[in-house]
């Protein structure tokens, strides 16, 4: 991240097909501000000095909880978009993980699919908190 020209072409040609599928000019205010505060050097030293995975020496590169899934009891919707840097099949099988999980997936989303697959997002989430408030949740099967 050291490198200005680094972010630039990450953020053209990675960021507009995985983060958010729209070009950067339209980019909602919010993303900006939040992208403005990014500090690199924390980013770095959790994640990495790479957006295509855990790299180097990387707080993050050896944490796992996949065992821990099942502990959780209440509950629990996950997304995956199409363009996701996370694989929506591998959110899919979270959701079976967990006691009470749902699966919500965003055929034309990103990793911010709230914004670039609005529709389905807005109401997967919309149905997921009402069935919990009102206690017909029924998880995925």
């Amino acid at each position: 991240y050291g490198n200005p020209k680094y972010l630039e072409l990450i953020m053209e040609h990675y960021y507009t097909e995985h983060i958010l599928r729209m070009p950067i000019k339209e980019w909602p205010d919010a993303i900006n501000r939040t992208l403005k505060h990014v500090n690199p050097e924390v980013y770095v030293s959790m994640q990495g000095p790479s957006e295509f995975g855990v790299k180097g020496n990387a707080k993050l590169k050896n944490w796992e909880f996949k065992l821990n899934l099942s502990k959780l009891t209440v509950p629990t919707l996950t997304i995956g978009g199409q363009f996701d840097t996370m694989d929506p099949e591998h959110m899919k099988w979270m959701s079976t993980q967990v006691q009470q999980g749902r699966y919500l997936y965003c055929p034309n989303g990103s990793h911010l699919s709230q914004w670039d697959d609005q529709q389905t997002y807005m109401t997967g989430v919309i149905r997921f908190i009402r069935e919990v408030d009102n206690g017909t949740f029924v998880k995925d099967q």
